[in-house]
């Protein structure tokens, strides 16, 4: 299988143990022989790869599809773009099958999130969410059931409020006039001062750099994240007229 062969190529670690590789076991498995796997998972498991974030990010798009308890099809239609936007086409449409077999599964969210958030730093899993929330969104809005698991799953990677709300803030540019403050997590009441200190804040922290080990989809998302942290500040020195 490519995608799969590529994966085993990225490096996989934590994901062929715990809730995530019994979830994964049905596509991972034919990669490796048994003790090649085994030996495998014992010695690399607790190291986070580029593979790693791959294998997360299509376990995580599974529970949140699921989270109605009634995929459609043009949910798989807005993953499918996406895949598409990040792998080549064998690939992405590899990458489509191996989702579909997921959610054909019971996946215990809770579980498969705590044990990627032990082992993927803040940076990657902020990027984790960003990408659920724009896989979420791509049809124009989020659903209840959506955002609900999307919030747990922000919840149990730890994330703080404050940077969950400035990620949806990107999303509700045309409800709310006062996006970008939210999105750099500031009130529209603070001095000049503090609107730069805190735009130089996000960009850092939302640098591709920060998540360049975990492979192209995340450096992407972290660069569309400095995009959007830059839209957010050139609307505040507009509205504010500032230099």
């Amino acid at each position: 299988m490519g995608f799969v062969s590529k994966l085993v190529g990225a490096g996989l670690g934590f994901v062929l143990g715990g809730p995530v590789g019994a979830v994964i076991g049905f596509f991972i498995g034919s990669a490796f022989s048994g003790n090649q796997q085994e030996e495998y998972t014992s010695t690399n498991r607790r190291h986070a790869t580029e593979g790693d974030f791959k294998v997360s990010l299509l376990v995580l798009i599974a529970c949140v599809m699921k989270a109605d308890g009634n995929v459609k099809r043009s949910e798989l239609d807005v993953v499918k773009r996406f895949l598409l936007r990040n792998y080549t086409e064998s690939d992405a449409l590899e990458a489509l099958q191996i989702l579909k077999k997921l959610l054909e599964q019971p996946i215990n969210e809770t579980e498969v999130a705590m044990q990627i958030g032990q082992y993927m730093n803040y940076s990657i899993k902020l990027e984790l969410v960003h990408l659920l929330l724009d896989i979420a969104y791509a049809d124009g809005g989020f659903s209840s059931a959506e955002m609900a698991v999307i919030n747990r799953i922000a919840n149990i990677f730890r994330l703080s409020t404050a940077d969950f709300d400035a990620l949806c803030a990107l999303y509700n540019k045309q409800q709310d006039a006062d996006w970008m403050y939210k999105a750099l997590q500031i009130t529209p009441d603070v001095s000049d001062d503090e609107v730069k200190k805190a735009y130089r804040k996000m960009a850092m922290k939302y640098h591709p750099d920060k998540v360049a080990a975990a492979g192209e989809e995340a450096k992407q998302s972290a660069t569309e994240k400095f995009r959007q942290i830059n839209e957010a500040y050139e609307a505040i020195k507009k509205a504010r007229g500032m230099k």
